[in-house]
């Protein structure tokens, strides 16, 4: 599984998605388009991907432009990896 999937999974999993999450693309917006996904799910969804990929995320690493979209989440997942 490529890490957008499983960003997908995890956001699936940590807001309660269901199947509304299947939908969700690289180009999918997630701040301000999915209700569930509030400043509370961002440290829920933050705390699920420190576990699920063994990384810290910092605080300063944290921005809105990180959870626009799958994507950009994906490709911030992508770079801790790689770092």
């Amino acid at each position: 599984m490529d890490s957008i999937e499983e960003v997908r999974a995890i956001l699936v999993e940590t807001l309660g998605l269901g199947e509304r999450g299947t939908s969700l693309t690289h180009e999918s917006i997630l701040l301000g388009d999915i209700p569930e996904f509030d400043s509370m799910a961002v440290v829920s969804v933050i705390t699920a991907l420190e576990e699920e990929f063994g990384f810290i995320v910092d605080d300063d690493e944290i921005s809105a432009e990180t959870f626009e979209t799958l994507g950009t989440l994906s490709d911030f997942v992508s770079r801790k990896l790689a770092a």
